[in-house]
């Protein structure tokens, strides 16, 4: 089963946040799982750390090793994901996680997030 993963929950899973449920960790650790990150969130990720708007617990070169060590693959943005996030609402302001709800509506594939405005849109979000 195909996973998209976003910022914070991929975060959370690389640095073994106990904010990360259990239940969600367990989903992400299944065998038949492919975890997916977009490149979005790598994107959001170096802005932040840039800014001194996001700590992490080393640098962002291994956080992004860690994404390799752990398995995920990075969803590169398409075109198709583009059309899709021209047609969304308004109502998630956040570009990053705008994009991040295009690529699933446009993949087809479920959302491991927090957050609940992914909620009002038509993906299918993991969560507790």
């Amino acid at each position: 089963m195909d996973y998209l993963v976003d910022t914070q929950s991929f975060i959370w899973f690389v640095e073994d946040d106990e904010r990360l449920p259990q239940r969600i960790k367990a989903v992400m650790e299944q065998d038949d799982a492919r975890l997916l990150v977009s490149i979005a969130s790598l994107w959001e990720m170096t802005i932040k750390v840039s800014l001194g708007k996001l700590l992490l617990s080393g640098t962002l070169e291994t956080i992004f090793d860690r994404l390799e060590q752990n398995g995920f693959d990075v969803l590169p943005t398409g075109t198709e994901h583009l059309i899709t996030l021209s047609t969304l609402a308004l109502t998630h302001r956040d570009p990053f996680d705008r994009i991040i709800i295009a690529q699933a509506i446009s993949a087809d594939i479920p959302v491991i997030s927090s957050d609940d405005v992914f909620a009002m849109y038509p993906v299918k979000r993991v969560w507790m």
